[in-house]
């Protein structure tokens, strides 16, 4: 599902919202998740799973084209785990 599909779903559901307030909405969901772990915090929806970042160490990578080594700096990646329902539902 990409955004516009998302935002279609949630005006068919909620028919009495404008479609500038829905986009509103989800903007301000996405923009709070991403400030939270742009925080170094964790953001948890409860049935669907939880959403937070980890640390990556420096390493020595590889160019693909060339072969040569290079080095990758260390960093902080968004990370997901599902939820006990999301696993669930997934496995039926």
């Amino acid at each position: 599902m990409i955004r516009s599909e998302l935002l279609q779903a949630l005006a068919r559901d909620n028919p009495d919202l404008r479609a500038e307030e829905i986009e509103q909405v989800v903007d301000i969901f996405f923009d709070e998740i991403s400030r939270r772990l742009v925080e170094g915090g964790r953001v948890e929806l409860r049935g669907f799973g939880a959403f937070s970042t980890r640390e990556r160490e420096a390493r020595q990578g590889r160019n693909p084209r060339t072969g040569e080594p290079v080095s990758v700096p260390a960093k902080r990646v968004p990370y997901f785990k599902p939820g006990k329902e999301m696993r669930n539902a997934l496995n039926e």
